[in-house]
């Protein structure tokens, strides 16, 4: 399978579970639990896992960086879930910026 592809499916199987888990008992997952607690618990997850991105970031430790990083992804997509978006929303917006300068694209939000 190419590796794209199977990156690009990982992102679609979370996002099917994610919908699934929002609708299941707060007892059957972590998931269904974050999500019974609403958008703060959510909120501070992420702000959770984004202190320990910064913080194995800072010890030079990349496996332990990647696994971080992995959680915040993971719980920032259970905030989109639970605005009814997903990772294809974010993809799609940063294929929209693909080519964009960074400058060039600040500069369009302003005028918006």
């Amino acid at each position: 399978m190419n590796p794209d592809n199977m990156n690009k499916d990982i992102l679609q199987r979370l996002t099917e579970t994610l919908a699934a888990r929002k609708q299941a008992s707060p007892e059957s997952s972590y998931v269904a639990k974050l999500f019974s607690k609403g958008e703060d618990a959510i909120l501070r997850k992420i702000g959770e896992e984004a202190t320990e991105v910064i913080l194995a970031s800072k010890e030079s430790d990349k496996t332990h960086l990647v696994y971080e990083t992995a959680d915040l992804w993971f719980h920032c997509m259970v905030l989109l879930a639970q605005h009814g978006l997903s990772a294809d929303d974010v993809l799609q917006e940063l294929a929209r910026r693909e080519g964009l300068s960074g400058i060039a694209e600040k500069e369009s939000r302003k005028k918006d």
